[in-house]
């Protein structure tokens, strides 16, 4: 096993070890064994639990964004845009369900330091906040602090992929689906 080949073990196995046990319940030793490398290995990579759980945080983060970026065009008309961004990012949710799992558990946790969360909300997800300028700018969205609607978005996504994970066949149904952007879009929107 290469070099980078034994860092991604480790990042998955801390993924799956920390969605089904917690952070503090997983060491970094039943880290390293169930991905098969030295503990030393492990430390070589990352020198402590908390900043694996920082870059696996992060790294998620930006598969994320990227994903739900290539799944959606730029039309120019803001509410198309947002649907679009919208549905790639229940669409990844669902489509990766442990990584939606550590999500849940750990987007708003105080595990994962402000800063860290930060950097994935203005770097990371940076883009978001740009619509969110263009909207206000144009009319259409509610002139609310960008950082408070950000987090308004962030909390509306978890609460949508919440509902459709634990009700699965809820996501095929597209009265639902509708009814899951309408509520996000409603909570935006310039009145």
């Amino acid at each position: 096993m290469g070099k980078s080949q034994k860092k991604q073990a480790i990042l998955d196995t801390a993924l799956q070890l920390f969605v089904s046990q917690g952070f503090h319940a997983t060491s970094t030793a039943t880290i390293a064994r169930e991905a098969g490398v030295a503990t030393g290995t492990l430390f070589h990579h990352f020198p402590s639990k908390e900043q694996l759980l920082e870059q696996l945080f992060l790294g998620v983060k930006q598969e994320f964004a990227d994903a739900i970026q290539a799944g959606a065009s730029k039309s120019g008309k803001l509410k198309q845009d947002a649907e679009q961004l919208w549905f790639a990012a229940l669409t990844w949710a669902m489509a990766n369900p442990l990584k939606q799992a550590f999500f849940q558990l750990y987007s708003m946790s105080p595990t994962v330091e402000q800063s860290v969360r930060a950097q994935a909300m203005h770097s990371i997800l940076g883009f978001i906040a740009e619509l969110i300028r263009q909207g206000q700018a144009s009319g259409e969205l509610a002139k609310y602090p960008i950082e408070l609607m950000q987090d308004n978005c962030h909390g509306q996504y978890l609460a949508a992929t919440r509902y459709f994970v634990d009700h699965p066949e809820r996501w095929q149904d597209e009265e639902q689906r509708a009814a899951s952007f309408a509520l996000f879009w409603n909570a935006m929107a310039a009145r």
